[in-house]
């Protein structure tokens, strides 16, 4: 039986991720930094697939879980990187330590993560690691700078990554970016009275249900970056390629994401949405 491990996988994202990739047959190995949340969440799917806790910044640590995976499963085919965790604000206004914990979990998590994957799939030549990043890779959200500055970390090494594997002769083992929108999660919960946030709500304001089956597509078609939804992918790149323009609009941007971010709010107390 295939097997995959998700990090971050005790709620939100990360849990649906979890089930759709159960669905189709693999034996899943949930991990989070909280050991009840993953083994709660992996008795909730029911076996084969099991929990244990994982903390991503200790690179021995996602070691360990990829062994234990193969020990228990008999082979790991997929490891998806979702550990993540945002801070808004001011970029001043965040202490050392708020940025070296971001840094340590969104992008070297990650880096952690997919060369733990890497070590035993390149011994078996296939294999695939998908890193959950954000939109905010592939643009400059005011307000959340320091996210996206851990995310674009995040997806330069993950397209890296691809392309030494390739250079390598590895065809058979994918790396792939899934950038989404804001997602109804756990992680922006909290955060529909912050106006630093509003970047979260400016798009399409995702839920974790209709985002996980489309990670889970990429096993039958590995893309090096998804966006959800495309469109939003084209429309950050095109702000992206004019940081001019992008600066002198981002009192009007961030104007428009609070309405929005308001408009959810309202929507979300009267059990509408998203």
């Amino acid at each position: 039986m295939p097997a995959a491990l998700v990090t971050g996988a005790g709620r939100g994202l990360g849990l649906r991720i979890s089930e759709a990739l159960a669905a189709r047959g693999l034996a899943v190995h949930l991990t989070d930094v909280e050991a009840k949340s993953a083994e709660a969440a992996a008795q909730a799917i029911g076996p084969p697939a099991f929990g244990s806790a994982l903390d991503v910044r200790d690179p021995e640590a996602c070691r360990a879980a990829a062994a234990a995976t193969i020990e228990r499963a008999g082979s790991l085919d997929v490891w998806v990187n979702n550990a993540g965790i945002l801070v808004t604000g001011l970029v001043w206004e965040h202490d050392p330590e708020t940025r070296r914990a971001l840094f340590e979990v969104n992008t070297l998590g990650t880096i952690n993560g997919t060369l733990a994957a890497l070590e035993p799939m390149r011994a078996v030549g296939r294999g695939h690691v998908i890193n959950i990043v954000s939109l905010a890779g592939l643009g400059a959200p005011p307000g959340e700078a320091l996210y996206g500055a851990t995310k674009h970390g995040a997806i330069a090494f993950s397209l890296g990554t691809l392309a030494d594997l390739r250079r390598a002769g590895f065809r058979e083992i994918h790396v792939s970016a899934v950038c989404p929108d804001g997602i109804w999660t756990p992680m922006i919960a909290d955060k529909l009275d912050d106006p630093d946030a509003a970047p979260s709500f400016s798009g399409t304001l995702l839920r974790a249900e209709a985002v996980a089956p489309k990670v889970a597509e990429l096993l039958d078609r590995p893309r090096p970056v998804l966006t959800i939804p495309r469109w939003r992918g084209v429309f950050v790149r095109l702000i992206d390629a004019f940081p001019a323009l992008a600066t002198r609009i981002v009192p009007l941007f961030m104007a428009d994401a609070r309405r929005r971010q308001r408009r959810w709010k309202r929507r979300i107390e009267a059990g509408e949405g998203p």
